[in-house]
């Protein structure tokens, strides 16, 4: 076995999750970084639009009915559903500092691009309660559930006592006026954010995500960390007063042609692309190659018919490029070649379209550890310095930091360190938010580190 096959085994479980927000308990290397005691502040975003292209109207039509008239299981939704402003949010539990100010922020968004009338309050009574419980509480409830929203209840007590009944079976709803958000209260700032913008869009809008779409929260991906420009669209479109509470798909789809020009008139002018529905088979191959439980041989197998699909219905989008990204992340450790051809595949499906930038930023993590591994330093520099803008525009600061950690390392191969402790420097506020603890920054430097050749294992 050779040492850069070594160190990208030493890496498999970082990078498997380099999509996912870090664990809050890593086991640390030994060899240390020679870091000061204290780290910089950490940093965050200010909850900005995050621009994404704008498509076709006919296309975001479509969209829209699959996402509001669908659960993620592919039962029907029979009605349209939605909150009457104005709507009320308040916050119970164990709080972490970093909840509240992110969510001012995301309500911000909602109200200013979504035009949703909806505002915070210390009522009892409120529309949407979001209530934070150590994530331990939270698993052995649901387990591997990051995070959730549940209909007709406003406290975790009250979810345990109906949890199993027809009273949070979003599909028996006729409208919606209480609704529960459940995140962990005892992980990092950026995953708590990423809970309250995926289960607040879902308890305002759309029950289900789709595979297809690139520029979208509502997407098992998870590509995505906070929501776009195309998913306030979607918002915006759910609360527009030509449609109301109780609509059927039939009287939805009349109307909402007629909605979509007014809110997006650009989107009258492009061309619709086809479209197809994500198939079964897909779907259940690529929750095997994700989930923990099956065999590493199962989860391969699982991938490498999930990018067999996807060429045999001709996807070429978010769909291929991420069955490639999944069956090249499970290689990491096992076949480093093999994982190396499936991120370039990958990575260029991804190039193919603007739409899709933010994935290749994903990729270009993975793409980054081989390069740095083999001692290539301008390659790193090459990846990290394209994807760099791209996961701060997207306000990803995990993804931000870890490239930026690379970048730090890729200068120092070069000669550059004095540029190198800028960066490095520059990463570790930007990784407090990202990863949490500050034990779980040191980590990420420590395991990126160890793939630099200079310094040995």
């Amino acid at each position: 076995m050779n040492r850069t096959f070594r160190r990208l085994m030493a890496l498999s479980v970082m990078f498997m999750t380099a999509c996912t927000p870090a664990p809050q308990s890593p086991t640390l290397p030994t060899r240390t970084m020679g870091l000061q005691d204290s780290l910089p502040p950490m940093r965050s975003f200010a909850g900005n639009t995050v621009n994404t292209p704008t498509r076709s109207n006919r296309e975001i039509g479509k969209d829209f009915m699959d996402l509001a008239f669908r659960m993620e299981s592919g039962r029907p939704v029979a009605r349209l559903t939605r909150f009457e402003a104005p709507i009320s949010v308040r916050v119970t539990g164990q709080i972490p500092l970093s909840l509240t100010p992110d969510l001012r922020a995301l309500l911000g968004r909602f109200r200013n691009e979504a035009g949703i009338d909806i505002f915070m309050t210390g009522a009892a009574d409120a529309s949407i309660t979001v209530e934070a419980i150590p994530r331990a509480v939270l698993n052995a409830a649901v387990p591997r559930a990051a995070c959730f929203v549940v209909p007709r209840v406003s406290s975790w007590e009250e979810f345990k006592s109906v949890r199993r009944t027809p009273t949070v079976d979003w599909t028996t709803l006729e409208r919606r006026d209480r609704a529960a958000v459940f995140v962990p209260s005892d992980v990092a700032p950026q995953e708590i954010r990423d809970c309250l913008h995926e289960e607040l869009a879902q308890a305002l809008g759309p029950l289900n995500d789709l595979y297809r779409l690139s520029d979208s929260v509502f997407n098992d991906d998870n590509i995505h960390a906070v929501l776009t420009s195309f998913d306030m669209l979607i918002l915006r479109a759910y609360y527009d007063p030509a449609l109301a509470n109780g609509m059927t798909r039939g009287q939805v789809a009349a109307r909402l042609n007629a909605v979509l020009s007014r809110l997006n008139p650009e989107g009258d002018h492009r061309t619709p692309r086809p479209q197809n529905d994500t198939t079964r088979d897909w779907i259940d191959n690529i929750e095997t190659a994700l989930t923990g439980g099956s065999s590493g041989n199962n989860r391969r197998n699982a991938a490498l018919e999930a990018v067999s699909l996807a060429g045999a219905h001709n996807w070429s989008g978010p769909r291929d490029g991420f069955a490639h990204y999944a069956f090249g992340r499970l290689n990491v450790g096992y076949d480093s070649d093999i994982a190396l051809s499936a991120f370039n595949e990958s990575l260029r499906i991804y190039n193919r379209s603007p739409e899709t930038r933010l994935h290749a930023a994903h990729v270009s993590v993975q793409l980054a550890a081989f390069a740095l591994s083999s001692g290539d330093g301008q390659a790193v520099l090459n990846l990290t310095d394209s994807a760099i803008p791209i996961a701060r525009g997207h306000e990803n600061a995990a993804l931000l930091a870890t490239l930026m950690m690379f970048k730090a390392e890729a200068l120092e191969m070069l000669g550059r360190a004095p540029e190198a402790r800028i960066v490095r420097m520059d990463s570790l506020g930007w990784a407090r938010y990202g990863f949490g603890a500050d034990t779980n920054v040191r980590a990420r430097l420590r395991e990126i580190a160890s793939l630099n050749p200079l310094k040995g294992t």
